[in-house]
């Protein structure tokens, strides 16, 4: 059994979203379906790509929130379905102890992600930490202090709408 855990971009421009798929399905293209376990906080973006393309092999998916809040206030409305849905079909549904979205939640939700995983994908430009915490250089930078292997997926095409992790 191997584990994947995902960290990324939230603000992939829409033209980003195939390019970033193809490369998703080549890197987990190399793992049998129930052999594999992607686990993912289902953010937009490079997380929920992430966890569609996990589901699309058949691999198990392991969903972490960061906050019994987290939908309610962390999820657009355009985005509800596609989260309900990711949601749905994991098989196993980790919340954390948190009430409210917030930077405490994120970086245990980070943490939590990191534990065990065997690999970890970053969708990510190489920008630096924003500084909030919590986001996808901060996650790379933990994996690889705890000697987690990073794969790195960003296409030339892939480009971002803003500088929000």
């Amino acid at each position: 059994m191997t584990t994947i855990a995902v960290t990324g971009h939230m603000d992939l421009a829409p033209e980003a979203a195939g390019p970033v798929r193809g490369e998703l399905r080549m890197l987990l293209g190399e793992f049998e379906g129930d052999d594999l376990v992607g686990r993912s906080c289902l953010a937009r973006g490079a997380d929920a790509l992430f966890a569609q393309e996990v589901l699309a092999i058949g691999g198990r998916l392991s969903a972490i929130i960061p906050s019994r809040d987290y939908r309610e206030t962390e999820v657009r409305e355009a985005d509800l379905a596609e989260f309900d849905a990711l949601l749905d079909a994991a098989q196993e549904v980790v919340v954390m102890p948190y009430d409210h979205a917030g930077r405490t939640a994120y970086e245990a939700a980070n943490r939590r992600l990191l534990q065990g995983a065997d690999r970890l994908v970053a969708v990510w430009d190489g920008s630096a930490p924003s500084g909030r915490g919590g986001g996808t250089a901060d996650v790379v930078s933990a994996a690889r202090a705890a000697g987690v292997r990073v794969d790195v997926v960003w296409p030339p095409e892939a480009v971002r709408t803003s500088t929000q992790t």
